[in-house]
């Protein structure tokens, strides 16, 4: 599916007025010889942009996002002044099949620059100012010397921005490999030191660790690697969630799990990712612990009990700090296993049939009576 290709659109290119012109990331990505089996088609009009969308959009296209936008300025060139970076700031003339390019967009895409059209732009939306990193780490571009002197002047005024916004582009580094090394300069120019303040260069390192930890899973356990990259449940598309990203947002914030709940709270995230990542935080002892012995199995079973499914992202991040695979693995598998009494041990007793049973009321003994019987079953010494 080509953007430059009318035929592979949803609409005819008759209905489409003379002086329309696609814009935007599909036109980047075409010339970047980018594939994708999903059309993002961003057109502007010079006028009567929503009259032309009704007459479009009557149908909901399958695997095509159809936008269309009222032109900003007197003319195109004037539109394309306005985008963020030059290779953003290309436009398609479908009818004459012709590209326009006043900024030489085409030439950064050569070699692989970001390059702001305008300080001034990026004033006005300041978002921009992560955009660029994460644009650079899914293009593999390099931001140029005066982009960056540009976002170091402006770093204060992200704080303007939504946070829900902020902490999408975050997120969205976080959830590829190529996004860990735009955090050195994220960090150097301050973007994030109001939301993130325990962000430093360790943080940058950890994350980097679990990169390459996820490198070994996927050489040495690739069926376990791919299942990191899913979530409790199906989650929206664009949403990032991920057992990797968690790990990886747990070495940007605080240690402290109370400090930490909430650090995410004040960034928006949700009350299951904030379980997630605080809940990685609590067990750091016993991953630290591994480094050294091997896990009990009493131990074994309260940190399968005290994780759940976050085990995945705990399992990652171990391997990260340095617990060797051959002491992870043999916990993977009995996490993969539904059947294993230490990963997934069965309820033997609740509080309602000890009371029943006992003829007592709720008080601090059934407390002790019902951690009495998980400890011999941690042991091993009851299974029924």
């Amino acid at each position: 599916m080509s953007p430059f290709s009318p035929e592979s659109w949803p609409f005819p290119a008759a209905l489409l007025p003379e002086d329309a012109h696609l814009v935007g990331g599909s036109v980047r990505d075409y010339l970047l010889q980018r594939q994708s089996s999903y059309l993002d088609l961003d057109f502007i009009l010079p006028n009567r942009a929503l009259d032309k969308a009704r007459l479009i959009a009557r149908v909901v296209f399958e695997g095509v996002t159809v936008d269309f936008a009222q032109q900003q300025g007197d003319s195109l060139t004037a539109d394309l002044h306005r985008r963020d970076f030059t290779i953003n700031a290309i436009a398609y003339h479908p009818h004459s099949q012709t590209i326009v390019d006043p900024l030489k967009g085409q030439a950064d895409l050569a070699t692989k620059t970001l390059r702001m059209v305008s300080k001034q732009n990026l004033e006005e939306d300041p978002l921009r100012l992560m955009r660029a990193y994460r644009q650079a780490a899914q293009l593999g571009f390099a931001l140029d010397p005066q982009t960056q002197r540009a976002i170091h002047q402006l770093a204060p005024l992200l704080q303007s921005m939504s946070i829900e916004r902020i902490r999408s582009e975050l997120d969205a580094l976080l959830s590829i490999p190529a996004g860990t090394a735009q955090l050195d300069a994220i960090l150097e120019h301050q973007l994030l030191s109001f939301c993130l303040p325990h962000f430093n260069a360790q943080s940058v390192r950890q994350v980097a660790q679990i990169d390459a930890a996820l490198e070994r899973l996927k050489q040495e356990m690739p069926d376990y690697a791919k299942r990191l990259h899913q979530w409790q449940k199906p989650v929206p598309v664009g949403s990032h969630l991920s057992w990797i990203k968690a790990a990886k947002l747990s070495q940007l914030i605080a240690l402290d799990a109370a400090v930490a709940q909430a650090e995410l709270l004040a960034l928006s995230y949700s009350r299951a990712e904030t379980q997630a990542v605080t809940t990685i935080l609590k067990v750091q002892p016993t991953i630290e612990l591994m480094k050294t012995q091997d896990l009990k199995r009493s131990q074994q079973f309260f940190l399968f009990k005290q994780t759940g499914e976050r085990f995945f992202a705990v399992s990652l991040l171990a391997l990260a700090k340095g617990v060797v695979l051959n002491a992870i693995q043999p916990m993977i598998v009995r996490f993969l296993d539904t059947e294993d009494v230490i990963a997934h041990p069965p309820t033997l007793l609740t509080g309602n049939e000890i009371m029943q049973q006992l003829a007592i009321k709720p008080s601090r003994q059934l407390g002790q009576l019902l951690k009495a019987v998980e400890q011999a079953q941690a042991e091993g010494l009851i299974r029924d």
